[in-house]
């Protein structure tokens, strides 16, 4: 399916949801659609839902990832990145991968009380919650309703250590609880940089904070004794891989001391999401672009398999993993070893605990 510009949006149509047996697609004639206006330029409003988890941790099983449990306060992004693996996970609410997991945002706004209810069991074994797994903690709704903010207040009144992957600047708010956290060894933050080309960003990820005010939270994190790190995510082979030497430049410049990569990765409907936004952004470097992803993907466009899925095979994959550990060494990074404690994790005094 062909997409359309929509503004202020990176995907230009909503593909099947795997789940669901029926689906509307609207033709150019139907004006029932959207009344009144040019579909090619339609602005589609965010809409937000509660969501009533009575549980806030996801377990994670993946050999891939580094972490046991994550806190998402939201389900679905406005950030709106067109390579997001997240997208997929909206269809498990009925949703779309496409405009709906960038329009359609669900809001747990138990997600504080749920995070205290857990710490206060005797079952929680203190150690690392990763925030956020599948969306982001900072995005554009976060400065109105602070769940992410109240969650950090309770992991710093527990004292259970907490690492934050964000692509906002927003986080700069909460930089005296991030503070008080560092003090007892209890956060580190990674910046998510895809790339530091401001019109390139804001087409493949239009409402995250640009390239500069990322460099800029990077700055100011690291000066207010927080440890901070960057995240080249995803390199995207023929579009942003060559960035990689000017972002760890960059970033390790503004006080970053840690730096790690993903290759990118398109399960299911987000492969012909990120195609279509190829076709309609870069018609030019459409069939470059698509044949170096195949190269990292075994002649595929993605690939399942645990161990592969983020580094990506074959000799393309290894130069570009190659040039990221040239650069890691040239500026320094990962020179220390980010370890955070969970020797000081505690229950306050007064809290009833579980008895079975």
């Amino acid at each position: 399916m062909a997409g359309q510009k929509v503004s202020g949006r990176s995907s230009g149509f909503n593909p099947q949801n795997r789940f669901e047996e029926i689906s509307f697609v609207p033709s150019d004639e139907d004006d029932r659609f959207f009344p009144g206006e040019d579909r090619v330029q339609r602005k589609i409003e965010t809409k937000f839902f509660i969501d009533t988890s009575r549980t806030i941790l996801a377990k994670n099983d993946s050999p891939d990832i580094p972490f046991t449990y994550s806190l998402n306060p939201y389900r679905g992004c406005e950030h709106g990145c067109i390579y997001c693996y997240a997208r997929p996970s909206h269809e498990y609410l009925g949703f779309s991968a496409g405009l709906d997991f960038e329009s359609k945002i669900m809001v747990k706004e138990d997600a504080p009380e749920l995070l205290r209810e857990t710490f206060i069991k005797r079952s929680w074994q203190p150690q690392i919650v990763a925030l956020a797994g599948n969306t982001d903690c900072y995005q554009p709704v976060e400065r109105k309703l602070m769940l992410t903010r109240k969650c950090l207040e309770v992991f710093l009144e527990f004292r259970n250590p907490v690492g934050i992957v964000t692509k906002n600047s927003l986080i700069m708010r909460d930089i005296e609880i991030l503070s008080a956290m560092a003090k007892l060894n209890l956060v580190s933050v990674f910046i998510s940089v895809t790339s530091l080309n401001q019109e390139l960003t804001r087409k493949m990820e239009p409402r995250t904070s640009s390239p500069a005010k990322k460099l800029e939270t990077i700055e100011t994190l690291s000066k207010n004794g927080i440890p901070v790190g960057v995240l080249v995510a995803p390199v995207i082979p023929g579009l942003t891989d060559e960035e990689i030497p000017s972002i760890l430049r960059e970033t390790s410049l503004r006080g970053a001391k840690w730096a790690s990569m993903q290759m990118l990765r398109l399960p299911f409907a987000v492969k012909d999401l990120f195609v279509d936004w190829i076709r309609r952004e870069f018609p030019d470097r459409e069939t470059r672009i698509v044949s170096r992803l195949r190269q990292v993907r075994g002649g595929k466009l993605s690939s399942y398999e645990f161990g592969e899925r983020m580094a990506g095979t074959g000799e393309t994959a290894g130069a570009i993993r190659q040039l990221f550990r040239a650069s890691q060494k040239k500026y320094n990074m990962n020179e220390e070893l980010l370890e955070l404690s969970t020797d000081n994790f505690r229950r306050p005094a007064g809290k009833q605990i579980e008895m079975f």
